[in-house]
C-alpha cells in the first residue's frame, strides 16, 4: 500500500528540530538536568559500553597509541561515572545527546544501524530505590512527552494526538501470566493496543516460564526497578518503545545478576570495581529514542525517515515501493 508522509522532507526537517529542543527544555526542567558532553567511544576494556543482549558486537578499533577503542552501544555506565567525576549532588543529573552504532541491529521500520537518543542519569538516595519512586520519575519522562506533542501539533496541525493523558504500568510477569501462549512483543502489542501508554516493569529478570520479556545488561538497571515505555503506533500497528530506563544496580544487585548471567568475571574490569567498592553514587537513569520520539510524533512508519543511515537493498526497495523517503 502506497504511503503518504504528511509533512514534507523539508518540513519534517523542521519538526525535528522543534520536537528535540522542546523535549530536551521540558526533560531538563522536569529531572534537575545539566547537558554534558558524552564520548562517542570508550577504551574497550573499562566496561563502559552496554553490553545490551551481551551477543552485540561493538565497532572496534586501534588507535595510534595502542589503545583499543569502541564505539558506544549507549552511556549507561559511563554516565554513572560521570555523576561522580563531575560531583553532581543528590536529585540532580545530567544527560547527552548519544550517538552509537550498533552493527548487528535487524533492520526495519523501528530498527537502523545507527541510534540516536537523550541518555540521561540522576544521582538518588538510597532510600529511593523503590517501585513508588520509579514511577513518579515515569510519570514526569511521559509528561515531557504530552507537552511536546501538544508543541509540535500546534505547529504543525496536520499531525495528530495519540498520546492517552495517562500512562498504566504493568509487570512484565504480571503481562505472561495473563498472556501466557504470546511473545513478549505480542503480549507489549495487546497492551499498548488497549492502553496507548504503557511501563513494562522488571525487563532482564527471569520469569516464571525461565524466560525473559526482554534482554537488559546485568550490570546496569536493577531487574527488579526498572522497565520500558511504550506506545502504541497506529500506523504499524505495533508496540512502539520510547525509553528504556531503571534505578541501577547497588553492590550487591550487581553481583547477583552478574551471577544470573555468569558473568562475574566482569568484576575484574575498572568500572565494576569502582561500584563493587562502593564508590558510584546511587543513581536512576536511562535512554530515550530521539528518531523513535520524532518518528511517533510525525506520525512516521520508517524510523529513516527521521535519520540518515545505511540500509540494505531489500529495504531501499521496499521504501521506494511504498512511497516511504530515506533521508
Amino acid at each position: 500500500m502506497a504511503y503518504n508522509s504528511k509533512l514534507s522532507v523539508f518540513e519534517t526537517q523542521r519538526a525535528i528540530k522543534i520536537i528535540k529542543v522542546k523535549f530536551e527544555d521540558e526533560l531538563c526542567n522536569k529531572l534537575n538536568l545539566t547537558r554534558i558532553s558524552p564520548p562517542l567511544f570508550v577504551e574497550t576494556n573499562s566496561g563502559l559500553n552496554d553490553d545490551l543482549n551481551g551477543c552485540e558486537r561493538p565497532v572496534m578499533f586501534d588507535l595510534k597509541s595502542g589503545i583499543s577503542a569502541s564505539v558506544v552501544h549507549s552511556l549507561a555506565k559511563w554516565k554513572r561515572l560521570a555523576l561522580k567525576t563531575y560531583g553532581f549532588e543528590v536529585y540532580s543529573g545530567l544527560y547527552a545527546n548519544m550517538n552509537a552504532i550498533r552493527r548487528d541491529e535487524d533492520l526495519g521500520p523501528l530498527h537502523s544501524y545507527y541510534v540516536d537518543q537523550w541518555d540521561w542519569e540522576k544521582v538518588i538516595k538510597e532510600e529511593d530505590r523503590n517501585i513508588p519512586y520509579l514511577k513518579s520519575v515515569v510519570k514526569d519522562i511521559y509528561d515531557c512527552f504530552l507537552e511536546t506533542e501538544k508543541c509540535i501539533t500546534e505547529k504543525f496541525p496536520v499531525l495528530s494526538r495519540k498520546l492517552p493523558s495517562q500512562i498504566v504500568f504493568i509487570g512484565a510477569q504480571e503481562m505472561e501470566d495473563e498472556h501466557p501462549h504470546l511473545s513478549p512483543k505480542e503480549r507489549e502489542t495487546v497492551y499498548t493496543r488497549k492502553h496507548g501508554a504503557i511501563f513494562v516493569s522488571q525487563v532482564g529478570k527471569i520469569l516464571k516460564s525461565g524466560g525473559k520479556h526482554d534482554g537488559r545488561a546485568p550490570d546496569y538497571d536493577d531487574w527488579d526497578l526498572n522497565g520500558d515505555i511504550l506506545v502504541h503506533h497506529e500506523g504499524l500497528d505495533t508496540a512502539f518503545e520510547l525509553s528504556s530506563m531503571g534505578i541501577r544496580v547497588t553492590k550487591d544487585t550487581l553481583v547477583s545478576q552478574l551471577t544470573v548471567r555468569g558473568a562475574l568475571d566482569r568484576l575484574d574490569l575498572p568500572f565494576h570495581k569502582t561500584l563493587a567498592n562502593g564508590e558510584l553514587p546511587f543513581t536512576i537513569g536511562g535512554g530515550i529514542g530521539q528518531s523513535r520520539l520524532c518518528m511517533y510524533l510525525l506520525d512516521k512508519i520508517h524510523i529513516g525517515e527521521v535519520q540518515a543511515s545505511v540500509w540494505d537493498d531489500n529495504t531501499l526497495a521496499e521504501c521506494a515501493k511504498r512511497n516511504i523517503k530515506l533521508l
